[in-house]
């Protein structure tokens, strides 16, 4: 029996890659790091989405004004690239992931807007996807805000589990 893929080559056999760091916008600063090691936790930065180059994915703006829930599904699908991308920089190896805990999903909302679940899926669904059922289930929020950093429409948080040792 062979064994299971590595976290990176499921990836790849998705289609996808891991982007570059953010490219933060001119005059920005984030004194903070992306990834905190804590024990055997791993907690994670607010991040938004990402090109492959690092460069803050379009559309910005309002989720049910100015981007469609289906472009805010595929905003937090980014975002979830973005965020492996980090966790994959200060790991050094994604196969250290145990288990995902909790996620907090934001987003940047118009006014009457309440599918924030439906835009937050785009998230959930790519890491149950590269991680599989067990180890990608999270518990998970999913809320709307007024504004979010650089007008982005999604931004999500989180914490994993590593294995020890």
């Amino acid at each position: 029996m062979s064994a299971a893929p590595s976290i990176e080559q499921r990836i790849s056999d998705l289609g996808l890659a891991l982007p570059a760091p953010l490219q933060l916008p001119p005059g920005a600063a984030l004194p903070f790091p992306w990834v905190r090691i804590v024990g055997t936790r791993a907690i994670i930065s607010g991040h938004g989405p990402t090109n492959v180059d690092g460069s803050l994915a379009q559309p910005l703006g309002k989720v049910g004004r100015d981007v469609s829930l289906e472009q805010a599904y595929d905003a937090a699908r980014l975002t979830g690239l973005a965020i492996l991308g980090s966790l994959k920089r200060e790991l050094g190896d994604l196969d250290r992931i145990a288990a995902w805990s909790r996620v907090f999903g934001m987003v940047n909302s118009a006014p009457g807007f309440n599918r924030q679940p439906a835009v937050i899926n785009g998230f959930t669904d790519l890491i149950v996807e590269v991680f599989g059922p067990e180890r990608g289930a999270h518990a998970r929020s999913a809320v709307g805000m007024a504004e979010l950093p650089f007008d982005i429409p999604v931004e999500i948080e989180g914490e994993v589990q590593l294995f020890a040792g």
